[in-house]
């Protein structure tokens, strides 16, 4: 058991491969990626092993990737060639994938393993950033399909212990995802997705019980469901919010990309 608990973070993973290609226009992703570099030195306590929810993998239920050795998932297209053969070997945790299940049992949520899924783009693209040694051990846990939202919160509870088990658990999403409209011209940002962003900042400072009742009912928010057509990058914020328990949370960056905003949220980084 780890003396300090871990904080939990929800962070957005960017498009596709974008921080290991030339974009245009040029340095659109580096302060996006330059935050992720610093994510650990910011949270102030090293993980023993981390658990990431990412967007892009969604299963019948709860599923967590048990592989000893998992492969890397390129599940993007349109991308330059060398960005299919990026490589971020980190061990799998075949012990932590049983402890989730474990513990998603006891809340009589049902879920299944997974030994032959790779590490989707959510997962190694962040993370080759995050944690660019690849030496810390990585579990991948799905969404639940019909993205139920009350689902994925009661999912963060269940994962709450781990956080005193030196695990750190990532959200993997964009706090905004309109593929409609994302723009390249510079014209400024969606109404929609400052509206929206202003409501998240608010909802994740608030305390615990109407933190997740606002996020249970995100759609209704200003914004919501036009920054949100489809709700698969958010849910992951979910989840590290079901997590955090009582701990606060707080946005801990903000970018503009794309014509949107993209923001970053942790909660209970511990003083140091």
């Amino acid at each position: 058991m780890s003396s300090v608990s871990m904080p939990t973070v929800f962070l957005p993973h960017g498009a596709g491969p974008c921080f290991f290609m030339d974009w245009s226009p040029a340095g659109t992703w580096d302060h996006m990626g330059g935050w992720l570099r610093g994510l650990v030195a910011e949270l102030g306590v090293p993980p023993k092993a981390i658990v990431v929810v990412s967007a892009h993998w969604e299963a019948p239920v709860f599923t967590v990737g048990a592989q000893p050795d998992p492969k890397l998932l390129y599940d993007y297209s349109g991308f330059p060639e060398h960005t299919y053969r990026l490589s971020w070997p980190a061990p799998g945790s075949p012990t932590l994938a049983a402890r989730i299940r474990e513990l998603l049992g006891a809340a009589g949520i049902a879920n299944a393993d997974d030994n032959t899924r790779g590490l989707d783009h959510g997962v190694f693209i962040p993370m080759k950033l995050v944690f660019p040694e690849a030496d810390v051990p990585v579990v991948q846990l799905s969404l639940r399909r019909g993205l139920d939202p009350s689902e994925h919160l009661a999912l963060g509870r269940a994962l709450a212990p781990l956080r005193d088990e030196g695990v750190l658990i990532i959200g993997s999403g964009m706090s905004y995802h309109n593929m409609q409209r994302f723009r390249r011209d510079g014209q400024g940002v969606d109404a929609d997705s400052e509206r929206f962003d202003s409501w998240l900042a608010e909802t994740i400072a608030s305390p615990r019980e109407q933190r997740e009742q606002r996020l249970t009912d995100w759609s209704s928010a200003p914004g919501g469901r036009a920054s949100h057509p489809r709700e698969e990058h958010l849910l992951p914020l979910h989840v590290v919010a079901g997590a955090a328990g009582d701990d606060a949370g707080s946005k801990v960056f903000e970018d503009r990309v794309l014509g949107s905003v993209q923001s970053a949220f942790v909660f209970g980084v511990p003083d140091h």
